[in-house]
């Protein structure tokens, strides 16, 4: 289940390209606000309501979740038989890949709603990244989409769930390679940084020269079944963030309309 409140945060990027961050550690910035107590204290009533609405319904969702995967298990027993007896390949087919498409969307649910705990050990990430693209490489074949590197952290380890983490830069590597429409280019690259509060952070920016995402879909993109796909659940990059945050680390994107995006992972780097 999902714990914890999650915030977006809208601003101007390089190159003017909007910017949304969606990260449960953000840094503190100078100035000041007055709000009232009881201001303040309804707005914390409110939020701890709703935390307490979406909890229930993420209990319900899986629980939900869990029932359809177990009664798909009898359904597409039954279903291969009938099938092996039909005479119209073309349906049979389909009824084979709805079976699968609805199994596949109950599984992120369930990895959305009730996620393993992370384990934490010593995780290359040059080599986990380059793992990830190899295994990409079936998706672009027979188009021309270039893949390049430009591993400048060191050292480039980080503390993790290796699992979890590859199930992130997967993700985002196929929704960067799916986004472009013929030639193009898919860039990873590297770095590390000091944060403001001492930590420095490994930073993993996943480019595309695709067709970009429009201003009204950027501050949407990490909410749950949010999708503008034809096939999409919605639970991709909603997935991603609740890995990176149970990470203690971040997620945000850079995008103009029609000029790529830029999906940035921020973990803490290791000593």
């Amino acid at each position: 289940m999902l714990t914890g409140q999650f915030d977006t945060h809208i601003g101007e990027g390089r190159n003017g390209a909007i910017q949304v961050m969606s990260s449960a550690h953000k840094e503190k910035t100078t100035g000041s606000m007055a709000v009232s107590s009881s201001t303040a204290a309804d707005g914390l009533n409110s939020n701890l309501r709703q935390l307490d609405r979406l909890a229930s319904l993420g209990l319900i969702a899986a629980s939900v979740a869990h029932e359809v995967k177990n009664g798909l298990v009898a359904i597409n027993t039954f279903t291969q038989v009938l099938l092996e007896k039909s005479e119209d390949p073309e349906m049979a087919g389909m009824v084979q890949k709805e079976i699968k498409r609805i199994d596949s969307l109950v599984t992120q649910m369930l990895r959305y709603a009730s996620p393993r705990p992370a384990e934490s050990t010593t995780v290359p990430i040059h080599r986990l990244l380059d793992h990830s693209l190899r295994l990409l490489e079936h998706q672009m074949a027979g188009r021309t989409i270039v893949l390049k590197r430009e591993y400048d952290a060191k050292p480039g380890v980080v503390k993790g769930d290796e699992s979890q983490l590859q199930q992130v830069f997967m993700n985002l590597m196929l929704n960067a390679v799916e986004s472009i429409d013929g030639n193009g280019q898919v860039t990873v690259r590297t770095e590390v940084v000091q944060s403001g509060a001492g930590i420095k952070r490994l930073k993993v920016h996943i480019s595309d020269t695709g067709a970009g995402i429009s201003p009204e879909h950027l501050s949407h993109v990490f909410d749950p079944f949010f999708t503008t796909k034809k096939n999409g659940t919605g639970l991709g990059l909603a997935i991603c963030r609740h890995v990176a945050e149970e990470h203690n680390g971040s997620i945000e994107v850079q995008s103009k309309d029609g000029c790529g995006s830029t999906f940035t992972v921020a973990l803490v780097a290791a000593s």
